[in-house]
């Protein structure tokens, strides 16, 4: 199975957005957001476990 790991266009430029966006936070800010964007992709995590087990 192939299975792509690089990104479309569009993400690309979200990301670029993002890092510019991000330039700008205090080191707190910082830390808060990367603690949300860590939990939100636990979630995912489980999310598509839960559905993977289901699916079986």
């Amino acid at each position: 199975m192939n299975i792509p790991t690089g990104l479309s266009l569009e993400q690309e430029f979200k990301l670029q957005v993002l890092r510019e966006q991000v330039q700008s936070l205090s080191q707190e800010q910082a830390q808060e957001y990367l603690l949300e964007v860590v939990r939100q992709n636990m979630v995912k995590d489980n999310l598509f476990k839960h559905l993977l087990k289901k699916a079986s």
